[in-house]
C-alpha cells in the first residue's frame, strides 16, 4: 500500500483554518483510498498558539521531519513579519522544500516561502490584501492577484485562509483523480473549484489618495457621479491639461489609465447595488454607468471571473432564515 505523506508546518501565531481546512480535505480523501499519512511539526516539537488563542500539538520537532516524499505544507498567520524574521524557521523550511516532493503554502505562508527562496523566478498567489506587499517585498516572484491558487511545478500556493481546502481538493484530484476530489468536496460541502477568482472578495479602489491635487478632483467628480460620461476628453478638459498628459498622471500616481479606472469606480457603484438592492440588472447598469445589462455583464466578466447574478446570490445582504 502506497502511503502519502504530508508534513503541516506549525508555529506561534498561525492560522487555526490554514492547518485545519487542509487537513479536513486530506482527512476526508483517506475515507477514499487517500492513505494520507498527516503529521505535524513545530519547533522544537513543541505546542504552538494559534491566531485563536488554541494550543495544537505537534507531532515532532520541525528539525527532525524527514520531507522526503511528502507533501510540505506551509500555512500562514495574521503576524506573517514577525514570522519571517525567525530565521531558523525559514532555513527548516527551506530545507523542508528543498527534500519534499511538493511544497505548499496556504494564505500568508506565501512569504515564509518567499523568505526561504523557494518562490524566486516561480508564479505564486497570497491572500487578496497581501499580493501587493508579496511582489514588492519580494520582486524575483511573479505574483498573481487573482488566483485562488498557482501550481508551479512542485510548488503550489493559495488565496487567504479558505482557498486551503481548494488547494488541498486539487492536490487530492492530482493524487487520486477528479471523481475522489469530487466526493471528498461534495462531503465537505464546498466547492471542488470555486467560481471566479479572488478579486471579488477584494476591499475596492485600493488607489490611495494622488499626490497632484488636480488628478484629486478628477478622482473625486468620477466617484461622485460614475453614470457620467467621463471620456478621456472630459477628464482632461475638468483637469485643464492634456489627454496625454492626464494619462501619464494616472499611470505615474495610479497605475492605471483614466478608462481603467473609471471602469473600476463603475464596477465598484454596481457591486454596491447588487449587494443592498434587487433592482434588475438593467437598472443596476444604467446607474453606475454601464448603459447595458451585457456591458455589465462583460466587465462582471473580465474583472471578477462571475456574472452579476452570481455576484449578487453570493453577497447580497440577508437574515438567517
Amino acid at each position: 500500500m502506497r502511503t502519502r505523506p504530508v508534513l503541516v508546518v506549525l508555529y506561534d501565531g498561525v492560522r487555526l483554518l490554514d492547518v485545519s481546512g487542509p487537513l479536513e480535505v486530506f482527512a476526508e480523501a483517506n475515507e477514499h483510498g487517500g492513505h494520507y499519512v498527516l503529521r505535524t511539526a513545530s519547533p522544537g516539537g513543541t505546542d504552538v498558539r494559534t491566531n485563536t488563542g488554541t494550543r495544537l500539538g505537534a507531532d515532532l520537532d520541525l528539525a527532525a521531519a524527514d520531507p522526503r516524499g511528502a507533501t510540505v505544507l506551509v500555512p500562514g498567520g495574521p503576524e506573517w513579519a514577525r514570522t519571517i524574521a525567525d530565521a531558523e524557521l525559514i532555513a527548516q523550511i527551506r530545507r523542508l522544500a528543498d527534500g519534499a516532493a511538493r511544497t505548499a503554502s496556504v494564505c500568508a505562508g506565501a512569504f515564509a516561502l518567499a523568505a526561504a527562496g523557494v518562490l524566486d523566478g516561480r508564479r505564486a498567489t497570497t491572500h487578496w490584501d497581501l499580493t501587493g506587499r508579496l511582489a514588492r517585498r519580494f520582486p524575483r516572484i511573479d505574483v498573481d492577484g487573482d488566483a485562488i491558487f498557482v501550481k508551479d511545478g512542485p510548488v503550489i500556493t493559495s488565496a487567504g485562509v479558505t482557498s486551503g481546502i481548494d488547494l488541498a481538493l486539487a492536490l487530492v484530484e492530482d493524487d487520486l483523480g477528479a471523481e475522489v476530489a469530487r466526493l471528498v468536496a461534495k462531503h465537505l460541502v464546498v466547492f471542488l473549484q470555486r467560481p471566479g477568482g479572488q478579486s471579488q472578495f477584494s476591499v475596492r479602489l485600493e488607489t490611495g489618495r494622488p499626490r497632484t491635487e488636480l488628478l484629486r478632483g478628477v478622482l473625486d467628480a468620477v466617484t461622485a457621479d460614475p453614470a457620467a460620461p467621463h471620456t478621456l476628453d472630459d477628464l482632461a478638459g475638468r483637469a485643464g491639461v492634456s489627454t496625454r498628459h492626464l494619462t501619464r498622471l494616472f499611470r505615474e500616481e495610479l497605475g492605471r489609465t483614466p478608462a481603467r479606472f473609471v471602469e473600476q469606480v463603475r464596477l465598484e457603484a454596481a457591486q454596491q447595488q447588487l449587494e443592498r438592492t434587487t433592482d434588475p440588472l438593467d437598472v443596476v447598469a444604467r446607474r453606475a454607468g454601464f448603459r447595458t445589462a451585457e456591458t455589465l455583464r462583460r466587465a462582471f466578466a473580465r474583472h471578477l471571473g462571475v456574472t452579476p447574478s452570481d455576484y449578487r446570490a453570493r453577497f447580497r445582504t440577508t437574515g438567517i432564515a
